[in-house]
């Protein structure tokens, strides 16, 4: 059986982390350069739960894995626009402390998920 946090609760929290992510869309600024990080970070932090989702419902474990790679693919991915929004000096670092730091913890659970899995395989 896979060595995992309770999906039900990895579930609510990586549609959480989308639903934060929608919002901080929304406040970002409008700028040109804004809108092309915003709308990649959008992309790809409301993924990362679709991803978990069909992971958790997967037919097979190898299935289980892949999905669970592309959530990790897509956290990763969101933690490059943050960071590229705090590094142009679009955002400052404390209005993306939060979703940034529950990115990488969600990144954490994803890895260790993975491992996990792997290992057993």
């Amino acid at each position: 059986m896979r060595e995992q946090p309770d999906e039900n609760d990895l579930r609510q929290r990586t549609q959480e982390f989308g639903l934060r992510v929608v919002r901080m869309f929304s406040k970002l600024p409008k700028t040109t350069e804004a809108q092309v990080l915003r709308k990649q970070m959008l992309r790809s932090g409301t993924s990362v739960g679709a991803n978990y989702r069909e992971a958790y419902r997967g037919r097979s474990k190898s299935e289980f894995i892949a999905k669970c790679g592309d959530s990790l693919r897509e956290l990763e991915d969101t933690a490059y626009w943050l960071e590229l929004l705090v590094q142009a000096t679009i955002v400052p670092p404390e209005t993306l402390g939060a979703l940034a730091r529950e990115c990488d913890e969600l990144i954490a659970i994803f890895v260790t998920i993975l491992k996990r899995s792997k290992d057993t395989s």
